[in-house]
């Protein structure tokens, strides 16, 4: 690790212990290593999950509401932008006043976004929480990052392996268990993840600065595309694959619900949220399996199981198609793009990270971060539209993969010319943007066992 990072953690006697000499707050007692890790691990499922938290209830908030179908694709979409932004004017701002400050703000915002969703009288209110909640989550994303990579890259690797696969695996399948079974659907969900906020901010608390304040933290605010020399070339060969890999996310998040919903002739939530579950529990096993692969390798493998998965999955809604065979098709169809999903994505920051030193990881992690959520925001945006006015569900979803497989496609042709090698150590993983189920309008269906609005 760089002479400029001052944490003080230490996991093993090859570790050195590293003192900070540039701030008090440094060297105040603590939260340990293996602590701090988990606290930092359960905000990024606690995040990826509250992302998720509102799908399951659009069905009802339409009903109730009366908004027309276009609007589900908006409120996602407002989501996404809110997200962008955030990562444009602050993901950079935890290298210059620390990563606990943003944590806290970042904690602080979603908890007011919970009380406003559990709080919600119209779409507006609906447009405003989703609003806060991308501006909290943006915020967070550079900081959590950089401060596992800050604290223990080889073990804040590890865990980073399964926290965003947790996360966005259990996400939308908790939530859609809670709006399906449990009474008061539109606010329990909400007030359970508030008090996990409070629980993790107080946690923050506790945690022990891994870097040391520097100047020009207003300056960074101003949105720029700015990357350190060393990391120019990798992040050129790693952006088309994080984009592919999370326009795939889009694909399932924007149209797997409802077509599993097609598939299985069936209304329940639970269904709409298994899609995303198999998707990303099999990217947490990808970077189990790889984690000791090359990652030239694990980016090649990751692209060829992309574009295999995704083939399965079309010809398994292809015209034709239905019932149990056509069910099961797509589920090993995103089980297989999964692992090119979780592979890929890894990959592509593991080839760009160990480039960077410690006062520039949040602001590169950021950039990357804006690329995945432009992957993952714009063609889910576009594929909603095109359910409601052009060829329905299952042709739009069929012209999505096609779209996702060529992208794919173009990123493999790029690294494979690129004919660059980097071999960074295996355990540069960390998280991920956050994917969620976003149902069109033929998911926006009232569950049978949901008597109404609470």
């Amino acid at each position: 690790m760089s002479h400029t990072s001052p944490t003080r953690y230490t996991a093993r006697t090859d570790n050195p212990v590293r003192r900070s000499r540039a701030h008090p707050a440094h060297r105040r007692r603590g939260l340990g290593a293996t602590a701090s890790l988990a606290l930092l691990a359960s905000i990024i499922v606690s995040l990826l999950a509250a992302s998720s938290a509102p799908t399951p209830l659009y069905a009802i908030y339409q009903q109730h509401w009366g908004f027309s179908p276009i609007t589900i694709t908006v409120v996602f979409g407002v989501y996404a932008l809110a997200v962008l932004i955030s990562l444009l004017v602050v993901g950079k701002i935890s290298d210059h006043v620390g990563r606990r400050p943003v944590l806290l703000a970042a904690l602080s915002a979603q908890a007011v976004a919970m009380v406003i969703f559990a709080t919600a009288g119209g779409e507006g209110a609906l447009l405003a929480a989703r609003v806060v909640q991308g501006v909290g989550t943006g915020a967070a994303l550079g900081a959590i990052g950089a401060g596992m990579l800050d604290i223990d890259p080889r073990r804040g690797g590890f865990l980073n392996s399964f926290a965003p696969a947790l996360g966005t695996a259990g996400g939308a399948l908790v939530s859609g268990l809670i709006v399906q079974y449990l009474p008061v659907p539109t606010r329990l969900v909400y007030v359970v993840l508030l008090g996990v906020f409070v629980l993790q901010a107080l946690g923050v608390l506790a945690l022990r600065e891994t870097v040391s304040r520097k100047p020009g933290a207003l300056a960074s605010m101003a949105p720029e595309i700015k990357l350190p020399k060393a990391a120019r070339t990798p992040v050129a060969i790693a952006a088309p694959v994080l984009f592919a890999v999370w326009a795939l996310a889009g694909f399932y998040g924007a149209l797997g619900p409802a077509i599993i919903r097609t598939l299985v002739d069936s209304t329940s939530v639970v269904w709409g949220g298994l899609p995303l579950f198999v998707l990303a529990g099999s990217a947490g096993l990808a970077v189990l399996v790889l984690r000791g692969t090359s990652t030239r390798t694990v980016m090649l493998l990751g692209a060829g199981a992309l574009v295999t998965g995704v083939t399965i999955t079309l010809v398994s809604i292809g015209p034709g198609t239905g019932g149990a065979a056509a069910a099961t098709g797509f589920f090993v169809g995103s089980a297989i793009a999964g692992f090119g999903f979780g592979s890929g994505f890894q990959g592509g920051i593991r080839m760009v990270m160990p480039q960077t030193q410690p006062h520039e990881r949040a602001g590169v992690l950021s950039l990357l971060y804006v690329v995945s959520y432009l992957g993952l925001g714009v063609p889910a945006v576009i594929g909603g539209v095109l359910v409601v006015h052009g060829g329905g569900l299952l042709q739009t979803a069929r012209e999505y993969g096609i779209a996702v497989i060529v992208l794919t496609a173009a990123a493999l042709v790029g690294l494979l010319l690129s004919g660059r090698r980097v071999e960074p150590a295996a355990a540069w993983t960390v998280v991920g943007p956050t994917p969620e189920a976003v149902p069109t309008p033929q998911t926006a269906r009232v569950p049978q066992t949901i008597g109404g609005i609470e």
